[in-house]
């Protein structure tokens, strides 16, 4: 009989090495890697501990180093146990007996004696982690003076945010789920909360969506029955956003199975948009629209704090192949508008190939984000785009990582 807890071990131990082996994300690598686990709670221990090594892997690392004789090499099986031990014992609190037990079983031989010699010497010194996580040393280089800021908004996974259907029924909705509000529309939970038994779930009050996504389509204003493209819509937040605010909404995507779930989410909230499936590098529009939201498909380095295992997938090459797909998006995206439209482009990524670099070669006249368009202590650029990121906000849970700027097309 399997010791209590050490498949969910084993599932994190699949999770890690898809991720760090193969290049997969860990929602990509969740669906195999989970496979067997019965409970939901054996499912988010593994997903906790693989995202709690990923998060803190350079200082797990640094302690490992710090108790051997030898370095072990990155991929040898008894540092990445190790890693895995250390996240259990510092990260989740499991008591050090319970964290051998389940641990060393994941290794046979002398390895196994190996990491209980380690993580016996390293709870005697009484080791502990820095206040937030290391960056590994490429991603520090590339994100450059913001680095440390980021680091400091990692240490924590991030709250639940959703976005309020109908604006005017923020401090109402506040109040029924004891939530805070960073600006109208918008509610902040602690994380953990069970989505579905939320009170106005079912009656599609909000959706789950974190503060700085929702920006994007703020910037585009009451639709007042104007028509707005939506490019690259699926999962369908920002179509929700639009269709909520009156705008007569064309929502854009590639993938068959992200617009089911837009259609489950339109239908829960009672929201309308007309649904695409379409490559937007080929589709063809037989209008053009008073507004175009391109929010890109990125490298997604903004979802850090959720999803930290881009801090260690994502390198040059595919910021570089994403800065293409982008710019000619964006080409595209701007010969759809009617004289006089706007143009929104967002990504979530820290990259400035994938925000700053792209806006700079933007023909069209910029239509500035203005401080009274974002959240208290959010700032626009002295061009007038808008970059967030993790180290922002952070007394008050933190910010994705989004580059945002808005365009208009004179009429």
């Amino acid at each position: 009989m399997d010791i209590p807890g050490l498949p969910a071990r084993k599932a994190a131990l699949r999770l890690l090495d898809a991720v760090q082996r193969r290049g997969e994300t860990l929602d990509q690598a969740a669906h195999g890697a989970l496979q067997g686990l019965r409970s939901a709670p054996d499912k988010a221990l593994a997903r906790a501990l693989a995202g709690e090594v990923l998060r803190w892997l350079t200082d797990l690392d640094a302690l490992i180093d710090g108790a051997t004789r030898q370095v072990l090499p990155d991929d040898a099986k008894p540092r990445v146990v190790l890693r895995l031990m250390l996240a259990g014992w510092l990260r989740l609190d499991t008591p050090p007996h319970a964290v051998i037990a389940t641990g060393l079983p994941l290794l046979s031989g002398g390895p196994r004696r190996l990491a209980h010699g380690v993580f016996s010497t390293l709870v005697k010194r009484g080791a502990k982690l820095p206040d937030h996580p290391t960056l590994p040393s490429a991603v520090a280089e590339r994100w450059g003076d913001r680095a440390a800021g980021i680091a400091q908004g990692l240490a924590e996974p991030p709250p639940l945010d959703l976005t309020l259907r109908d604006p005017a029924t923020t401090a109402e909705w506040a109040q029924r789920l004891g939530g805070q509000s960073l600006m109208p529309g918008h509610l902040r939970l602690p994380r953990g909360t069970a989505v579905e038994n939320l009170d106005g779930f079912a009656e599609g009050a909000w959706w789950v969506q974190d503060l700085a996504a929702s920006l994007p389509a703020r910037l585009l204003g009451a639709g007042e029955g104007r028509t707005v493209l939506d490019l690259c819509a699926a999962p369908g937040g920002k179509t929700l956003q639009l269709a909520a605010a009156g705008w007569r909404v064309t929502a854009l995507d590639a993938s068959a199975k992200r617009l089911e779930r837009m259609k489950a989410n339109l239908k829960r909230t009672g929201l309308s948009a007309e649904v695409v499936c379409a490559d937007a590098l080929t589709w063809e529009p037989s209008e053009r629209f008073d507004a175009v939201l391109l929010d890109a498909p990125c490298t997604a380095t903004g979802t850090c704090r959720r999803h930290p295992d881009v801090l260690h997938r994502i390198g040059p090459r595919q910021i570089a192949e994403m800065a293409a797909l982008q710019a000619s998006l964006l080409a595209r995206a701007a010969g759809w508008l009617r004289p006089g439209g706007r143009l929104v482009y967002a990504t979530c990524s820290l990259e400035p190939e994938e925000g700053e670099a792209q806006a700079r070669v933007m023909a069209l006249p910029v239509d500035p984000i203005r401080v009274e368009d974002l959240p208290a202590g959010v700032l626009p650029s002295a061009e007038g785009w808008l970059r967030t990121d993790p180290g922002m906000l952070r007394d008050a849970g933190g910010l994705d990582g989004f580059f945002i700027a808005r365009w208009h097309l004179l009429s």
